[in-house]
């Protein structure tokens, strides 16, 4: 697979319009705005810094990236193990349940675009019960199976949760377009490390450690009005 194709399919899956439901879930984000704690530009770019690197980036990306290396070797033990320890590492309901479904998402809508055995593998464990499917396993064996490389991977799906987050920010806050586009901005070179970190990586190094967004993960379902699930 040339360098081009590779490249096409990391920015379909990374694309916000790519329909794996993450535009329903702020990861604890209006939980932080509904009590002020959130209130502009600098709040969020701060919210989105905090989720990079103490879950997303440690966690997430480094799941990501070790998955589209096992995916691309056809070893579907070690992703099923991966995604196993990535479940175990979500202790909030809502956050654990938003990663799941996005990923049945994502496997369902990347297992159509192409014939491939180890997708179709990696469903049938899903549908048995053997499997939890979260995002960051999906996405990360779907790339590799473009072989596309881990950085890559990695850097994608930090971007597209930066993305997330900065959409989700915009609808919950007083800011303009331009407002959520400097934050991916001012968020890029913090993106860039912990993704090369990530490449680097192994299953043994994944870990998580942001004791405030879990908690703001937990009193998301008690808020009076919600315009996210989670």
């Amino acid at each position: 697979m040339n360098s081009d194709t590779a490249l096409l399919a990391l920015l379909q899956l990374a694309d916000g319009l790519f329909p794996a439901g993450g535009f329903a879930h702020s990861f604890g984000l209006e939980t932080y705005v509904h009590h002020g704690q959130v209130q502009d530009r600098a709040g969020l770019e701060a919210f989105v810094i905090a989720h990079l690197e103490g879950a997303a980036g440690p966690g997430d990306a480094v799941a990501a990236a070790v998955a589209s290396t096992l995916a691309t070797a056809g070893d579907l033990a070690g992703c099923l193990a991966l995604d196993a320890r990535l479940d175990a590492m979500k202790p909030v309901p809502e956050l654990r349940a938003a990663s799941r479904q996005m990923g049945r998402q994502t496997l369902r809508v990347a297992a159509a675009l192409r014939d491939d055995a180890f997708l179709a593998s990696l469903q049938r464990a899903l549908a048995e019960g053997l499997a939890y499917g979260h995002h960051a396993i999906v996405f990360g064996a779907a790339l590799g199976r473009e072989a596309v490389a881990p950085q890559s991977v990695a850097a994608a799906y930090l971007y597209s949760t930066a993305a997330l987050l900065a959409g989700a920010g915009v609808r919950l806050l007083a800011l303009g377009q331009t407002d959520g586009q400097r934050v991916l901005a001012a968020v890029r070179p913090s993106i860039a490390r912990l993704a090369a970190q990530a490449a680097s990586s192994g299953i043994d190094d994944l870990w998580t450690f942001t004791p405030g967004l879990d908690v703001a993960g937990i009193r998301h379902a008690t808020l009076d009005a919600r315009l996210f699930r989670s």
